[in-house]
């Protein structure tokens, strides 16, 4: 028996953190996406303890304001590649409408800080879904790239090709043989 998992990154940690919280008596509340506001004091001991705990599961708290406002960035772009419903508009519109900023400061920001561009986290993200979204087998080529925003299958499988290496279609024929042969070998 083979079982293929697909999880929403944003709400798997969002329980890690309140199942931590919770353990170290921690009452708080979500002030936005990825934000936690604290609804009490708490002793630098048990903070360092909960950043420590949380470092575990590959969670780390942002301190630097500029690095706070580009995990803001990553989860928008979470948010908006993860949604079930198609988003008529520009992703760029959707991320600043979101943020309430400028596209341009919050793209000079990100590439700033994470000297990557923001357009290529955008492209790797929804190439990251597309896969997931191939694997699961419960669309095809052309409602992923609906999903996603691409103006066509071509245009998908060119950006597919551009991170991978293969296009969209030839990922769908190795998943296709290697779950054949495992399912008949």
């Amino acid at each position: 028996m083979k079982l293929v998992f697909g999880y929403h990154t944003h709400t798997l940690v969002q329980k890690v953190i309140e199942k931590e919280l919770e353990n170290f008596g921690i009452a708080y509340t979500y002030s936005g996406s990825g934000q936690i506001k604290f609804l009490q004091e708490i002793n630098n001991a048990i903070y360092e303890d909960l950043k420590l705990n949380l470092l575990d599961y590959g969670i780390y708290i942002h301190e630097n304001p500029k690095e706070q406002l580009v995990q803001r960035v990553k989860d928008v772009v979470d948010e908006l590649v993860n949604r079930e419903e198609n988003y008529p508009y520009k992703t760029s519109q959707y991320i600043s409408d979101k943020m309430d900023m400028s596209y341009g400061y919050l793209s000079n920001l990100f590439s700033e800080v994470t000297l990557t561009t923001l357009e290529f986290y955008i492209i790797l993200k929804k190439i990251e879904r597309a896969k997931a979204m191939i694997l699961s087998g419960e669309h095809n080529l052309t409602e992923i790239a609906f999903k996603l925003n691409y103006s066509s299958v071509a245009h998908l499988s060119g950006q597919f090709k551009k991170i991978t290496g293969i296009t969209s279609s030839a990922f769908v024929r190795i998943m296709e043989k290697r779950n054949y042969e495992v399912n008949y070998a």
